[in-house]
């Protein structure tokens, strides 16, 4: 399941990863947990969540779950993340947990920050 879920008015985010990775099909590689904060639909929200999806069907197709909070919706989700700046991605899944911000445009950046090394390109 490539998941991306627009969450809403869920009260938790605590039971989400065990029960996501059972939902992922067992590939061999690691399944990822995403969680990209955003503040509504503004100009650098829309483009960090094109660009994260984009980056998500590329190189992780088949073994991801994707959630996009927006903060002004969710703000208790936020608070709890300790959210100080929008956007701000969260690798929950594997670990360690990392965090990124910005409009994810940085292509190389994610992938290094989400330790994910991009496919070898042959000629």
């Amino acid at each position: 399941m490539n998941g991306i879920e627009k969450r809403g008015n869920a009260s938790s985010c605590d039971d989400m990863p065990e029960t996501v990775l059972h939902s992922l099909p067992d590939t061999g590689e690691a399944s990822y947990l995403l969680r990209l904060y955003v503040s509504g639909m503004t100009p650098n929200s829309l483009r960090a969540i094109r660009n994260l999806r984009l980056i998500c069907a590329e190189h992780l197709e088949g073994r991801h779950h994707l959630e996009i909070i927006d903060i002004y919706q969710q703000p208790h989700l936020a608070r709890e993340q300790q959210i100080v700046a929008v956007p701000t991605l969260i690798k929950e899944l594997p670990l360690p947990v990392r965090r990124l911000i910005g409009d994810m445009s940085q292509t190389e950046r994610i992938l290094n920050g989400l330790d994910i090394r991009p496919a070898k390109v042959t000629p």
